[in-house]
């Protein structure tokens, strides 16, 4: 068995979609519109074959402060291959505005990583 994929609510589907190609090198399938439930989605692709599937209704409510960690779903994680990566990638990122939530480190468990913020204050694990 794999995670096919993980879909997650957003305000802005358009900027979100641009943020996970520019950045995450995402693949986007064509826009799915349903109107009579107000309701559109793209499905993203990741080299590996894993896909996010990003869905928008704008009755949608967010969190009070998504920022803040909360019980349910907390991150994800996007392998990048390599520490200079991380590194990388992360730079770019906070150069680019994005709220850096961890900096690049190793961690107990092992893992080499950074935490960015999206667009909408989704977490994002960059690893290895």
């Amino acid at each position: 068995m794999r995670i096919e994929h993980i879909a997650i609510w957003v305000s802005d589907i358009e900027r979100m979609r641009t943020f996970y190609e520019h950045y995450f090198a995402a693949k986007s399938g064509k826009k799915y519109v349903n109107s009579s439930k107000n309701f559109t989605s793209y499905f993203l692709s990741f080299e590996a074959g894993t896909r996010l599937e990003l869905m928008h209704k704008p009755e949608i409510v967010s969190l009070d402060n998504a920022e803040k960690e909360h019980l349910g779903y907390i991150h994800f994680a996007i392998s990048v291959g390599s520490k200079e990566k991380v590194d990388s990638l992360s730079e770019k990122l906070r150069k680019d505005g994005f709220t850096i939530a961890g900096e690049a480190r190793t961690t107990g468990d092992g893992y080499y990583e950074s935490v960015v913020l999206d667009p909408e204050g989704n977490r994002i694990e960059i690893t290895i």
